[in-house]
């Protein structure tokens, strides 16, 4: 049976950006059938949802998360996850103590957030596979799970690791919502190029893409430059890397000089823009990434960064930020920057067949907004892009729908146990104060 989801306002972000005043979507299984306006739709046989005073649109993508990070949300104050030193001394040597009985919580509260925010699809990159994939099948959201890989200059762990990323792929073959990419942390650095050679017949059996960070800093560029006399972007091409979809977060250090040759290739820079300024790393150049054509989309980072997954107030970062770094109001407009949140997200996973807008032949992924919260007012004469950006957060969201199921109702959850998660997260944290303390008194 048809549902019929008639709502205030009804935004497509399809190619002409149609926006419904009121309007309505048609649902069968798990497809959008169409989208239109109220008055030629609202009749036709099924299941009518009445969504009076909401906004329909696209599901959030968060391009760029570490799920499990949430167990270390609030340590890192104080300390720029952007340089190898604050990452080391405040996360990485936490992660240490950590294990992965500590990660299914961690995970389940991380997609109960995104879900009750608006986000109906994420890429993450992390270890501990086998423990984030059976919460976020049970989450329902659509993800790019990308198996994290840190080269520590031991070819044995290389090996291992190599081994353990084939055998996540293989696992996740066939997964109707989740696809598993490749994640070396960052390349050159901290994946030396024998890895990368070793990585990428990986990427090729699976068809998997490459999630990583990239210019966090400029320690990429100086370090392909003083070996092989050329910038991170070139030596991804040389390698071969950009002959495989890739998620690059961050590119705060992009130069304008490699930006054409990225803009041709299956490449995506995903900003972070919270993370990034918290961690004093600057705003990355993203008015030049988008005259060059390169695809962009939006990121929280882990939340022991950014501290939340909310991306409507990613969207108002990255709106702002970029007006301040270039000195020009609305440098990225409002649309722009829904785009990245929504279809640019959709293009970087290989999934803008699938989602990104709302538009017959697509998969029912879809949020609702409640239009009579704060920040609305007025509608008349309001652009809808700007309302979005710049005056509403997650917490506005209603409704989240992913292959036509309901995995937010009138905010309540309908496939995660949030309380229950976030006792079991409490717990872990407890545990892993424990083990930090007994650290301390041992050194």
């Amino acid at each position: 049976m048809q549902q019929i989801l008639c709502a205030d306002m009804v935004l497509s972000m399809n190619t002409e950006r149609k926006l419904y005043q009121p309007g309505c979507v048609v649902i069968e299984d798990d497809r959008i059938v169409e989208v239109g306006p109220q008055e030629r739709l609202k009749n036709q046989s099924g299941h009518k949802v009445d969504l009076s005073g909401r906004l329909l649109m696209p599901g959030l993508v968060n391009a760029h998360t570490h799920t499990p990070m949430v167990l270390f949300r609030g340590i890192a104050e104080g300390y720029s996850l952007f340089s190898f030193d604050g990452w080391y001394n405040s996360i990485r040597k936490i992660e240490y103590v950590a294990d992965a009985d500590m990660t299914p919580p961690a995970v389940a509260v991380s997609c109960a957030e995104m879900i009750r925010l608006g986000t109906t699809t994420f890429a993450d990159q992390y270890f501990y596979m086998d423990q984030i994939l059976p919460v976020v099948r049970r989450s329902g959201m659509r993800a790019v799970l990308s198996y994290g890989i840190v080269d520590e200059k031991d070819d044995q762990v290389v090996d291992r690791e190599l081994a353990n990323a084939a055998a996540f792929l293989e696992k996740v073959q066939g997964e109707p919502r989740i696809k598993g990419w490749m994640g070396p942390h960052a390349l050159f650095e901290d994946n030396r190029i024998e890895t990368i050679r070793k990585e990428l017949p990986l990427a090729e059996k699976y068809g998997a893409g490459f999630h990583i960070h990239m210019l966090t800093n400029s320690g990429e560029d100086d370090f392909c430059r003083q070996n092989f006399g050329k910038s991170a972007a070139q030596m991804m091409i040389e390698t071969g890397v950009l002959k495989h979809p890739v998620l690059a977060a961050h590119c705060v250090k992009l130069q304008e000089e490699d930006m054409p040759a990225l803009a041709e290739a299956p490449f995506t820079a995903v900003i972070c823009p919270s993370a990034a300024m918290r961690s004093g790393a600057g705003a990355a150049p993203l008015k030049a990434m988008h005259k060059a054509g390169v695809n962009t989309a939006l990121g929280t980072d882990n939340v022991a960064n950014s501290n939340g997954y909310d991306l409507f107030r990613e969207m108002s970062t990255a709106a702002k930020l970029m007006s301040t770094r270039e000195g020009q109001p609305g440098a990225v407009s409002a649309r722009e920057i829904v785009e990245m949140a929504t279809l640019g997200g959709a293009r970087g996973m290989g999934l803008a067949d699938q989602i990104g807008s709302l538009e017959a032949g697509k998969k029912a992924d879809l949020i609702s907004l409640n239009l009579n919260e704060v920040g609305w007012a007025p509608h008349s004469g309001q652009d809808v892009y700007t309302a979005l950006v710049y005056s509403i957060s997650g917490m506005h969201v209603c409704d989240v729908m992913v292959d036509g199921e309901w995995l937010l109702k009138d905010t309540r959850w309908t496939t995660l146990d949030y309380p229950q998660a976030r006792r079991q997260l409490e717990d872990a944290r407890i545990e892993l104060q424990r083990r930090m303390d007994r650290n301390d008194e041992r050194l």
